[in-house]
């Protein structure tokens, strides 16, 4: 499920916006101030951030440009009583992706929410986001802060296929339909000797872990 960041200073907008959004099923954590926020963001992966303007410490408009310098494609709406449309340009300028004005209507906050994380999962679709681990399917790269690792193709698509749905268990016959083809002489202890390889050029990241579900196949879990 979707991780959505509320970064507000009013303890009250953050406990009504935390009960209508875990309602719908998001997973919710909240930051009073933007300097909050940003120490979460260092931590923990969210999906998306809905930030006020007028806070202590960093503001709105600074806890956007300073979030920018590191991550570019994360959604952030701008949520705040300023109405007047040179606070909309300034939200956009400092990197905003939409913008809403107070009080907020809690269905069209759903909508705004809706949309945007629509448009970031068609942005995202061939890469997967694990913290600052980023799984490119155009380029089969991974990437974690500086380092690029390159895979062979089947470990990279073996490893793309267990972190595109984490959770899900896929059997080795499954794996080896999609991976290898149906046609494929390859036997499937082939799969057993792929994990076996992701598992040992990735131990020591914490971010994911590779799974064994005995009698079934293998899953992926993210710790992030």
């Amino acid at each position: 499920m979707f991780k959505i960041l509320i970064v507000d200073d009013d303890k009250n907008i953050r406990y009504v916006m935390k009960e209508r959004l875990e309602l719908e099923k998001y997973t919710v954590i909240t930051a009073k101030d933007g300097q909050e926020a940003l120490d979460i963001l260092d931590k923990t992966h969210v999906d998306l951030v809905i930030v006020d303007i007028m806070m202590p410490k960093v503001d709105g408009y600074e806890f956007t440009e300073e979030l920018r310098t590191f991550n570019q494609d994360l959604p952030v709406l701008m949520v705040s009583a300023k109405q007047l449309p040179e606070d909309r340009k300034k939200g956009f300028i400092s990197g905003i992706d939409d913008y809403m004005s107070k009080p907020i209507d809690s269905e069209e906050l759903l909508l705004h929410i809706k949309a945007l994380l629509r448009r970031a999962n068609m942005a995202n679709e061939q890469k997967i986001k694990i913290g600052d681990i980023t799984i490119d399917y155009n380029t089969q790269t991974i990437t974690k802060g500086q380092e690029v690792i390159e895979l062979p193709q089947k470990e990279f698509m073996l490893l793309f296929k267990l972190l595109s749905a984490p959770n899900q268990i896929f059997t080795r016959i499954q794996i080896m339909d999609e991976i290898w083809g149906f046609d494929c002489d390859t036997v499937t202890d082939t799969v057993t000797v792929h994990i076996s390889r992701l598992r040992k050029k990735f131990e020591g990241w914490d971010e994911f872990e590779i799974k064994s579900i005995k009698g079934l196949g293998y899953k992926a879990e993210i710790k992030v």
